[in-house]
């Protein structure tokens, strides 16, 4: 259904309650007595338009894998991280909670050396799930933290980290593909770390620990996701594998098998390693007779890249011809479309229909209600678990919807400003946050400056947002400026 057009009369709103109800039903029938398996996959800076299926130009890159996924599942043209930067839209995924209820409330990220972002007593995903039976592992790019201590020391136990949060099993890079421990950690420990030890230098922590090599990380990370999958086979249990590759971040650095093989430079390469990394979790899905009962959710943690970045690969991509987000305007850090709209793919046979789009509004926050919908749980206390995340199983199902299943969604860039989606609507507030050890925040002036003005867009007349309608509209401001007010303050954003 339109993101835009609701119609209200009471016989279609009827007949559309009925459907959605009939559909969470059958959904919660076939889950009761056979529970999906479960595959998360968040991909690193991936933007809008660098997917075939939505509109990345195959002369340019080419997404087999994920295009299958559209192709037997569904499209989400509307959906959203809750940040334009990495850590918070991690966190949001993992405990269902906007990272800016923490801490880290300035827009920020999580160091190499930052503790535990997510408190062990939080539910999260994992727990969520563990306790309905499911096997729990997570692979790849972890970027919340560990143990409790002000700086972490890598050559102890790191705890508590994914493991005290419900996973079974971790093999993790802990920052960013470029940060500075230069290592895997595998559960509690520095993967393969031989002593105590340090060597440090200017990019390196210097642990006595096999290094990663970075063109061969990305093959890395998904021969431990498909090793691990590989050992559930045969199990009665159910699994949950929650996957985080380092693609597309920086450093850009596409394997020795993907290099060369587009025409939009290391960049386009690194997108055809992040899709041959999906196709292989595909094929041991297949593998195992595991992939027809295996719910699947595709998505990125912010838009992509379009500075060029520490390797310029970005630019030149683009100088080629790759439209990064399509046509949204900025990306990554920025709070524009660019920064938060992301692809979102959703693939579940026999559930979700195939080949379909949808333009329902969603958010990566959205995943934990959703998925404790497909196990069953759908009474979610909001004061001590997943305060934001609203279950959008309806959507993912295609069933109608006589009214958004998301009334509002806040937004947070990486300067710390805030801005919140409602209808066709979206008010920035433009105040920048002031970071931790700081005297005051971004100066408003420069490339970005306005972004650190108030505006009102009204994305289905501007989705360029380029005009400002605040003076139009003062009772759309007035109102989303409440609202934004109160769940701000309130500690919950959900009915």
């Amino acid at each position: 259904m339109s993101l835009f057009f609701h119609r209200q009369l009471p016989f279609l709103t009827l007949v559309a309650a009925l459907l959605v109800g009939a559909a969470a039903i059958t959904t919660h029938a076939a889950t009761a007595s056979n529970p999906p398996n479960i595959v998360v996959i968040l991909s690193d800076d991936y933007g809008y338009g660098s997917v075939g299926a939505y509109g990345a130009d195959p002369a340019l890159v080419r997404t087999p894998n994920l295009d299958r996924l559209a192709r037997e599942g569904r499209r989400f043209t509307d959906a959203y991280t809750p940040s334009s930067v990495c850590t918070p839209t991690r966190y949001a995924l993992v405990t269902g909670r906007y990272c800016w209820r923490t801490s880290l409330n300035h827009g920020g990220v999580a160091n190499t050396l930052d503790p535990l972002l997510i408190e062990t007593s939080r539910p999260t995903i994992a727990s969520l799930l563990k306790k309905h039976g499911y096997a729990t592992g997570f692979v790849g790019k972890w970027h919340l933290g560990y143990g409790t201590e002000p700086r972490v020391d890598f050559t102890r136990e790191l705890k508590p980290g994914p493991l005290e949060l419900g996973f079974d099993y971790q093999f993790a890079v802990p920052q960013n593909h470029n940060d500075k421990s230069r290592v895997f950690v595998e559960n509690h420990h520095v993967y393969g770390l031989r002593s105590a030890q340090l060597t440090p230098t200017d990019k390196s922590l210097g642990l006595d620990a096999p290094g990663r090599d970075d063109p061969k990380t990305m093959g890395d990370l998904t021969e431990r996701a498909v090793g691990w999958l590989a050992k559930q086979a045969g199990r009665p249990a159910p699994f949950l594998l929650y996957f985080a590759p380092v693609a597309v971040h920086e450093l850009v650095t596409p394997s020795a098998e993907s290099k060369g093989t587009s025409k939009a430079g290391p960049y386009g390469d690194f997108i055809h390693d992040l899709d041959r990394s999906v196709g292989r979790i595909l094929a041991a899905l297949e593998k195992q007779n595991a992939l027809a009962n295996t719910l699947i959710i595709f998505t990125s943690d912010n838009g992509g890249v379009i500075s060029g970045g520490q390797t310029g690969a970005s630019k030149i991509a683009m100088e080629a011809g790759l439209k990064i987000n399509g046509t949204l305007r900025g990306g990554k850090h920025d709070v524009w479309q660019g920064g938060f709209n992301v692809p979102f793919i959703v693939r579940w046979p026999g559930h979700v229909p195939a080949g379909t789009t949808s333009s329902e509004m969603i958010g990566v926050v959205d995943i934990f209600a959703t998925l404790a919908a497909v196990v069953g749980e759908t009474k979610l206390d909001r004061t001590t678990t997943a305060p934001d995340s609203t279950n959008v199983l309806p959507a993912f199902l295609g069933a109608p919807a006589a009214r958004p299943l998301r009334p509002d969604l806040i937004l947070q860039s990486a300067s710390g400003v805030y801005a919140i989606r409602s209808g066709p609507w979206k008010w920035i507030q433009g105040v920048p946050a002031t970071p931790p050890g700081k005297k005051k925040a971004p100066a408003a002036s420069g490339p970005k400056a306005d972004q650190f003005s108030p505006r009102l867009i009204n994305l289905r007349d501007d989705p360029g947002e380029t005009k400002d309608v605040s003076a139009q509209h003062p009772d759309i401001v007035k109102r989303l400026s409440e609202t934004l007010r109160q769940q701000r303050a309130q500690g919950f954003s959900r009915d």
